[in-house]
């Protein structure tokens, strides 16, 4: 109890509860989650690599202990072997060169072209817009098997089968990279700054490369990272306009190991394993900027 100069008695005001779901939202707090939160994220992250430890392990091992019953859980000593005949054999080296290209080149054009696209359909204003965007988004309903025939007869008359060209070009735009530009560009960049800098005198590329680029990044570099794992593990355009004695990507290049009566298992295994090092390795040298990228897209957004 305490006494006011007019002599009034006041009460200790009783102490304020804070609600469960804001607590730690304080400046400089962070959340913290309980045993039950670790314990679910280390199972899924321990079901997340159970495929690739097992890759790993029936690499290490000859295909016999593979076909034996329990199969095998650790480490055996073939793996260096292993991944020695699966390099010679599927001309590995030269598939992760041209993979590299293919993926990277498909990778940095569906940036660009669904950028610019993105910027036209949330900014500008040109007649027919709505509906170019819905015949845009339509494409996605089509079942890629449809447009193999007309696609393989295109890259037959130009003659680049067995050519990387022919599994490039055909990636370069995707429907779903253009709707996903234009939905984050409605929201994180302004229209008054693109008027702005009209006003000021800006050209079209001078907005693009000052104004647009810069506000898309986080988003761009998301988009990046999806197009680059999904053409490095395509198979299903690139088995049919590329063999694997011309200019194999890693996933034609596979097709070719354990072959025989009994295919080697643990040969297929390493060349899978061979193809799916340098993902893995680009994820830890820029996994920080892409993560960072789509955290500062969710703020922005």
């Amino acid at each position: 109890m305490s006494v006011t100069k007019s002599g009034t008695q006041v009460g200790r005001s009783a102490p304020v509860r804070v609600p469960w779901g804001r607590r730690g939202l304080g400046a400089g707090r962070h959340l913290h989650g309980g045993r039950w939160t670790y314990a679910v994220l280390i199972a899924f992250t321990a079901l997340s690599l159970f495929p690739l430890l097992w890759t790993a392990v029936a690499a290490s091992r000859t295909n016999t202990r593979l076909a034996q019953t329990p199969p095998p859980f650790w480490f055996g000593g073939n793996l260096l072997k292993n991944l020695e005949i699966a390099w010679t054999d599927a001309n590995m080296g030269t598939a992760l060169l041209n993979t590299t290209v293919v993926a990277g080149s498909v990778a940095l054009g569906t940036v660009l072209f669904s950028t610019l696209a993105g910027f036209a359909f949330a900014k500008l204003r040109f007649r027919f817009k709505n509906l170019l965007l819905l015949l845009v988004i339509g494409t996605m309903m089509v079942p890629p098997q449809l447009s193999v025939v007309p696609l393989y007869m295109l890259v037959a008359e130009l003659r680049w089968t067995d050519q990387l060209q022919a599994v490039i070009l055909p990636g370069l735009v995707c429907a779903f990279g253009v709707f996903f530009m234009r939905q984050y560009l409605i929201q994180a960049l302004p229209g008054e700054l693109v008027e702005a800098a009209r006003m000021d005198g800006a050209g079209s590329l001078r907005v693009i490369w000052h104004i647009v680029f810069p506000a898309a990044r986080p988003a761009m570099a998301v988009l990046g990272m999806l197009t680059f794992v999904q053409s490095w593990n395509d198979f299903f355009w690139p088995i049919i306009a590329l063999t694997q004695n011309g200019s194999p990507t890693v996933q034609v290049a596979l097709t070719g190991l354990g072959r025989g009566y009994i295919p080697d298992q643990s040969v297929i295994m390493a060349g899978a394993l061979l193809g799916t090092l340098p993902l893995l390795a680009a994820f830890v040298l820029f996994g920080k900027q892409i993560v960072g990228g789509i955290m500062q897209g969710a703020v922005k957004g």
